[in-house]
C-alpha cells in the first residue's frame, strides 16, 4: 500500500446541469462581493452596483431548478461551487432573485427613463424644424417646379405637393444625355441662389466699391463665385436639421414599448412585495415601496408626453405625405425622419462633388491669367418624372422665396 499518494478530492454534488453549473460558478467567481454582503442586500434592498446585480441576474435559475436546489436534503459542503451559492441564498431568502430584478431595475431606472425623455424632445424638435421655413422648404420648392416643368403637358404637369419618399429618387432620374441627375440640378440651383442672395447682402453693405469691381467680373466667374457663396448655406442645412437626422436613428419599437415594459416591471416589484412579510427584517420592502412611487407618478406624466409627441409627429408626417398610408401595417411612424436623413445625406454628397470640381478648376487655373469657366452652361433637359403626381392634402412648401428655379 502506497501511503504516499494523494488521496482523491471528495466527488462534488451537481443539481444542475454540469457545464450549465461551471458556468454559473464563473460568473459568481468574478463577483468583487462576498456572499455574505449580497445576503445584506437582499435584505435591505441596497447595497450592490448594477454592475453586480446584473451578473447576479444571469445565474438565475429555474423554477424548476429552485424547487430541486430548495428540497436538497444532503451535505452541503459537497455541493458543486455555483450549487453551494445558490443553496445558501435561497434558503435564506427564496425570493432572492426576484429582488436581484427589482434592485437592478432601480439601478437603471433613471438611464432608461432619461433616454425616453431625450428621445421625446428630439422628435418634437425635430417636428419643429421641419415646419419651420428654410433651405429645406427651398429644396422642396425647387424640386416641385422641377418636376411640374418636366412634366408639363401630362395629367402630373400642375402637381400641388408630392409624397416626400420621392426624394430618395431623384438621383435615379438622370438628363437626358445621362450626365446630371436630377438631384443634382436642384441642389446646384439652390446653391446658385442661395450664393446669388448672400453676394447682393454683401454687394448692399460694401456700396459702391463692391459694385465696380464685381461689374469686371466675367459671367461664368459669377456662377463659380455664387456656387462657392452657396455650399456652405446648403450644407448647413444638416446643422439645421439637426434633430430630425437623430429622430432617423430612434428605434421606434424600442421607443413605443419603453414605457409599458418599465410599467410591467413595476407591478412584478409590486406583487413581489405584497409576498415580503411585514415583519421581516430589513428595508427592502420600505426601499422599494417609496421607489415604486415615484416610478408610477413619473411614467403616467411621460405616457401622456409620449401620446402627444406621436400625435405631433403623426400629423407631421401626414403634412409632408411621407412614407404612404400610416394605416398599412409595417410602416414605420417615424419613418419621414428616415427619408429625410437619408435626403441630406445625398444633398451633402452633391455639394461635396461640387466642391471638388471648383477646387479642381481652381488647381487647373492656378498659374493661368485666363479666368474661370464655369462648370456648365449646356442646358440641362430631364424626361417625363413618374414619381410626382398631384396630391389630395399637399405639404405647401412656402420659404417665402421669389426665385425662379
Amino acid at each position: 500500500m502506497n501511503t504516499g499518494a494523494k488521496s482523491a478530492p471528495p466527488a462534488q454534488i451537481f443539481i444542475l446541469e454540469p457545464r450549465k453549473s461551471q458556468n454559473k460558478a464563473i460568473i459568481i467567481k468574478s463577483l468583487a462581493v462576498s456572499r455574505k454582503e449580497i445576503l445584506e442586500a437582499l435584505v435591505e434592498g441596497q447595497g450592490l452596483d448594477a454592475d453586480t446585480l446584473e451578473k447576479l441576474t444571469k445565474i438565475s435559475p429555474t423554477e424548476d431548478e429552485i424547487t430541486k436546489i430548495l428540497h436538497f436534503n444532503g451535505n452541503p459542503a459537497k455541493l458543486a461551487d455555483a450549487e453551494s451559492f445558490l443553496y445558501h441564498v435561497l434558503k435564506a431568502i427564496p425570493s432572492a432573485f426576484m429582488r436581484f430584478n427589482a434592485m437592478l431595475f432601480r439601478s437603471t431606472y433613471d438611464p432608461e427613463i432619461l433616454h425616453l425623455k431625450k428621445s421625446l424632445q428630439t422628435l418634437e424638435l425635430g417636428c419643429k424644424e421641419l415646419r419651420t421655413p428654410g433651405i429645406f422648404f427651398k429644396l422642396l420648392e425647387a424640386i416641385l417646379k422641377a418636376g411640374n416643368r418636366m412634366n408639363a403637358g401630362t395629367a402630373r404637369g400642375n402637381a400641388q405637393g408630392f409624397n416626400l419618399s420621392s426624394l430618395l429618387k431623384l438621383s435615379d432620374v438622370k438628363s437626358t444625355n445621362g450626365k446630371t441627375t436630377l438631384l443634382q440640378f436642384v441642389v446646384e440651383q439652390v446653391i446658385c441662389s442661395e450664393g446669388k442672395r448672400r453676394l447682393i447682402n454683401q454687394t448692399d453693405k460694401n456700396g459702391d466699391a463692391k459694385r465696380d469691381s464685381d461689374s469686371k467680373i466675367s459671367e461664368g466667374e459669377r456662377d463659380i463665385e455664387y456656387l462657392m457663396l452657396g455650399i456652405p448655406v446648403v450644407l448647413g442645412l444638416s446643422t439645421e436639421l439637426s434633430n430630425v437626422k437623430k429622430s432617423a436613428t430612434i428605434d421606434h419599437d424600442s421607443f413605443v414599448n419603453t414605457c409599458s415594459t418599465l410599467t410591467a416591471k413595476i407591478h412584478d416589484i409590486k406583487w413581489l412585495i405584497t409576498r415580503c412579510n411585514d415583519h421581516e427584517q430589513g428595508r427592502f420592502s420600505i426601499e422599494m415601496k417609496g421607489f415604486l412611487e415615484d416610478c408610477e407618478e413619473e411614467l403616467n406624466v411621460v405616457g401622456d408626453e409620449q401620446s402627444r409627441v406621436m400625435e405631433l409627429v403623426k400629423k407631421t408626417t401626414v403634412y409632408y405625405q411621407a412614407g404612404g398610408n400610416s394605416k398599412d401595417k409595417g410602416t414605420n411612424p417615424l419613418q419621414l425622419f428616415v427619408i429625410v436623413k437619408n435626403f441630406l445625406d445625398m444633398v451633402d454628397q452633391v455639394c461635396d462633388d461640387i466642391s471638388k470640381k471648383l477646387q479642381k478648376k481652381k488647381q487647373t487655373s492656378t498659374g493661368s491669367s485666363a479666368p474661370l469657366s464655369p462648370l456648365s452652361r449646356s442646358p440641362v433637359r430631364f424626361p417625363s418624372l413618374q414619381s410626382f403626381s398631384r396630391t389630395q392634402n399637399p405639404g405647401t412648401f412656402s420659404s417665402d422665396s421669389d426665385d425662379d428655379f
